[in-house]
């Protein structure tokens, strides 16, 4: 049984807690097990009270899931897994979360076959939108950010704003996203049907899962079935898009007796050896990416010379 995963992602205040109450309601009257983490950049927790007793909860403090505390989550996601075996885990990231970090970070190459990721919700205060001049670049940049990789956009608290206000914050965000299914609300108020619809895609292929809507932000897990040459991996690295954000994994260099856990990001590799053979996943997230031309390249390097 695969655990679908939801990321709720928005600047402090937006809604997100809100957001999560009507959802964990919602698994509640359909019988759903689930369970919540929940992650705050301060060392004392301020929603976890809205959380139901009977809600496996785990909590990430002080620090943020998608820089300094990456390792902390892989190891409350496995708890959770292997312990609470749930339905469904949503994960209430910090306001200052960069929704492709998250992603990152939730997708560890030793349990990615076991999730299914079912897209990112982020919520948008649509009045401090109004007023972002008042914003540092920094976070504008953030909330910018943060509407582009939606899959849900929620624009809340919408009763604060004129009718035009309204008009003009809907132009702005579906002009950086377009294809995310975007909402208008009031107290983060939503038809939750809709959000199960939530990348409800056809697979066609048991090692891929896409997030979103055609050619928007996706993931791939491709599992190596021994090892390759590293020569001809760096060689199929120069060749990746732009687009692809993000690999993470395990491979195994055919000079070598045990693999490496390998990342990728910006364009740059980085190895760090094992000591012990790991299965040999490894995980990917772009944008716009033709999956398929990228797991015919990793077939190839597993293919013996002539």
């Amino acid at each position: 049984m695969s655990t679908e995963i939801y990321i709720l992602a928005g600047f402090l205040g937006s809604g997100k807690t809100t957001l999560l109450k009507q959802l964990l309601q919602d698994e509640k009257e359909n019988g759903r097990k689930v369970a919540v983490l929940m992650n705050e950049l301060g060392k004392v927790s301020i929603d976890s009270d809205a959380i139901d007793e009977d809600i496996p909860l785990k909590e990430l403090l002080d620090g943020c899931i998608c820089c300094t505390i990456q390792d902390k989550l892989e190891g409350q996601l496995q708890g959770l897994l292997t312990l609470e075996k749930p339905d469904v885990i949503y994960i209430e990231a910090t306001g200052a979360a960069h929704p492709v970090e998250v992603l990152d970070a939730v997708l560890s190459p030793l349990f990615a076959n076991s999730i299914v990721p079912k897209g990112i919700i982020s919520i948008l205060d649509s009045a401090r939108w109004l007023h972002r001049k008042e914003l540092t670049p920094q976070v504008l940049q953030l909330l910018v950010e943060q509407i582009r990789h939606a899959d849900c956009l929620l624009v809340n608290k919408i009763d604060l704003l004129s009718e035009d206000e309204q008009a003009n914050v809907i132009q702005e965000v579906q002009s950086i996203n377009s294809t995310a299914f975007t909402l208008l609300t009031k107290n983060a108020k939503v038809p939750i049907k809709r959000i199960r619809e939530l990348s409800l895609l056809p697979k066609e292929k048991q090692s891929s899962s896409r997030i979103g809507t055609d050619l928007h932000l996706s993931t791939f897990v491709y599992q190596f079935k021994g090892a390759v040459d590293r020569s001809a991996f760096e060689d199929f690295l120069r060749e990746l898009p732009d687009t692809l954000y993000r690999m993470k994994g395990y491979i195994k260099f055919s000079s070598l007796a045990y693999p490496q856990l390998f990342q990728f990001s910006y364009g740059m590799p980085v190895y760090f050896q094992e000591e012990m053979n790991i299965p040999l996943n490894m995980v990917f997230i772009g944008e716009n990416i033709d999956w398929d031309k990228i797991e015919s390249g990793l077939q190839s390097l597993e293919k013996p010379k002539e």
